[in-house]
């Protein structure tokens, strides 16, 4: 955890915060001085994030998908906590199956988490960023935005479909003083990567994503090693801190290299 203060007094909104990704992030925010409302469709692990840094996390349960709940959670905590200065979507799922097999109901849901609930987030905080002048959004997206990959139709079109939309709502935005960057991690050591690993194969799994797969056409990743969920949220930290002031649009890939892009 970083000991740098570089977001001493600003208020943050993290969507996914519960594990993984999202309860990195909040640990990377609150360990740079911010004050962070965590948000989870299951209280579990925000409240344990509450606990453990007492006043400065407050836990919020929160459905992304209801636009209704979105608005009510964010016009009440710019009340009660304070005005928003940094926003960052991580609550997200995936459903891995080719698409022959995809079904109706696993695609909706996919595109409503990933997709729509980005939209719902952004539109809220959004609004009231450019009212103030001053804000940073970052939607935690995924390299398989960029790049195909077997069984992940719906993950990888949701994803790309949420850098989209972030970098567009980057060019309204950002004449008044908002900025919207998307960080795409690869591989990261998750509940959702390890999810689809075979139970007792993890560390031949862990091998098999480390160099790669020419059978579904993936390059592994040349670093040496699948990414550890702090490596995601330090980047998160970056892009919504003043040392990012004139970084906007952007989409950061931290995958180690594994999608070799230009």
């Amino acid at each position: 955890m970083s000991t740098e203060q570089d977001l001493d007094g600003r208020i943050a909104l993290v969507t996914g915060a519960g594990r993984g990704i999202g309860e990195a992030v909040v640990h990377a925010l609150a360990g740079r001085g911010a004050r962070v409302l965590a948000t989870d469709l299951a209280a579990e692990g925000i409240a344990v994030l509450e606990k453990t840094y007492g006043g400065q996390v407050t836990a919020r349960t929160l459905d992304v998908t209801d636009p209704t709940a979105v608005e009510d959670l964010v016009s009440g905590a710019e009340v009660t906590i304070g005005p928003l200065d940094i926003a960052v979507n991580v609550a997200g799922i995936l459903r891995g199956s080719p698409v022959a097999e995809l079904s109706d109901e696993e695609w909706q849901a996919t595109f409503a988490v990933n997709t729509h609930g980005v939209f719902h987030v952004s539109r809220a905080v959004s609004r009231r960023m450019t009212e103030r002048g001053s804000g940073s959004i970052v939607t935690v997206a995924s390299n398989a935005a960029g790049i195909p990959r077997t069984n992940m139709a719906a993950y990888a079109a949701s994803k790309a479909a949420a850098v989209m939309f972030t970098k567009c709502l980057g060019l309204e935005v950002a004449p008044l003083g908002v900025r919207c960057n998307t960080v795409s991690p690869g591989s990261t050591l998750t509940d959702m990567q390890r999810g689809l690993w075979t139970p007792g194969d993890e560390e031949a799994a862990a091998r098999r994503v480390i160099d790669g797969d020419p059978a579904t056409y993936r390059t592994g990743i040349p670093l040496g090693r699948i990414a550890d969920p702090s490596d995601i949220a330090d980047a998160v930290a970056f892009l919504v801190s003043d040392r990012a002031r004139h970084i906007t649009m952007h989409d950061l890939y931290v995958d180690g290299g594994a999608t070799l892009r230009a």
